[in-house]
């Protein structure tokens, strides 16, 4: 099984809940900022302007460039959930996650180690969904095993994601 988020850019109002509830959840600072991004998307000219938001935290991508960048081997992928998870106690903070990363999701913590989006982990071990996509009052994050996700119709996410942030869909996400 593969865990993925799912994201729909006509349902979010950037109201930035996810961003907090994250920063909430992982007990980041302001400084840190938070594991999810919310950017404003502006096109065209008045009076005929469209304005959305997209909300991008890590996707656990499938061949995840930072796990394979990884010098020291401290970033890793579940098997049995698909997760990519940092193991902080290897993790030398040479930042090369950062750099490889085509969604900006990894973050240099305080700690100097990298941080990044886990899916709180720690939730769903508890049977709870992430807490960016429990705040989420329009329903515009989305969560659960990926063969359910395809199956309610989001699969068109992945192109929407890569569109919104400009990149050439150099992956499959999940």
């Amino acid at each position: 099984m593969q865990w993925v988020f799912t994201f729909d850019t006509y349902l979010c109002s950037g109201c930035m809940a996810c961003v907090i509830a994250c920063q909430d959840q992982n007990d980041l600072s302001p400084q840190m900022g938070s594991f999810r991004i919310v950017t404003k998307q502006e096109e065209g000219s008045h009076p005929k302007v469209s304005l959305s938001f997209v909300s991008v935290a890590c996707q656990h991508c499938v061949e995840a460039p930072c796990v394979l960048a990884c010098p020291v081997d401290a970033l890793y992928k579940r098997s049995e959930d698909g997760l990519v998870l940092v193991n902080k106690d290897v993790c030398i903070g040479c930042r090369t996650c950062e750099d490889v990363c085509p969604y900006g999701a990894a973050h240099f913590d305080y700690q100097g180690r990298m941080a990044k989006c886990h899916f709180c982990v720690d939730r769903l071990a508890q049977g709870q969904e992430p807490a960016c996509v429990r705040v989420c009052h329009t329903g515009a994050l989305g969560f659960g095993p990926k063969e359910e996700m395809i199956d309610v119709g989001l699969e068109e996410t992945t192109g929407l994601l890569s569109q919104a942030l400009g990149s050439q869909n150099r992956l499959d996400p999940a």
